[in-house]
């Protein structure tokens, strides 16, 4: 009995050095390979993140190309006082409840490869709602230049209003301009 037991001890010792040495072989370097897939996989992940981010920047350059692009300077979107343009700014303005008091269209100005169309508002509205305006313009896909503002709220205001309510709404003077790129016209060598 004593060499039985001894017989089954070691044949289950030799089974368990076979089991280990069965998954050193078959198993092996494998965690180790796997790791480093894992890390390819990471960095493809990446890759493929970058690439969808430059896509989508991409769409946004294409956008802007089609907004601000003109073939000539004939083309409609070069034209004086852009229809479009003012129909989209006159909406702006309803959406955020402002005041459109005038608005003055003013000749083209020719620079280089592009084209300023500048434009004076005279609008009437409170400090957020001027912010937001410009937030929308900055958001616009069309390239708009603010040049400048003018908040008109001198003492003699405050000394004709009646009502505090009256000094919320301000009368602000907006100098700005559309930018439209004109397409080269390249010689062939």
């Amino acid at each position: 009995m004593k060499s039985r037991n001894n017989i089954m001890t070691l044949v289950l010792f030799g089974l368990s050095i076979l089991f280990w040495m069965n998954q050193d072989w078959q198993i092996g370097d494998k965690p180790l390979e796997l790791k480093v897939l894992e890390m390819e996989q990471q960095e493809l992940n990446e890759q493929l993140i970058s690439a969808q981010i430059l896509a989508n920047k991409l769409d946004q350059v294409y956008t802007l190309f089609d907004e601000n692009l003109a073939l000539s300077k004939k083309d409609s979107l070069a034209e004086d006082a852009s229809i479009p343009f003012l129909k989209n700014l006159a909406e702006t303005m309803n959406n955020l409840d402002i005041s459109l008091l005038n608005v003055k269209p003013r000749p083209i100005e020719e620079q280089g490869n592009f084209l300023r169309t500048p434009y004076e508002l005279i609008i009437k509205c409170t400090y957020d709602q001027l912010g937001k305006f410009m937030a929308e313009i900055e958001r616009s896909p069309r390239l708009i230049s603010i040049n400048e503002f003018h908040v008109k709220n001198g003492i003699e205001r405050v000394k004709r209003t009646t009502t505090e309510e009256d000094l919320l709404e301000q009368v602000v003077e907006i100098h700005l301009a559309t930018l439209t790129l004109v397409k080269s016209k390249t010689k062939a060598i």
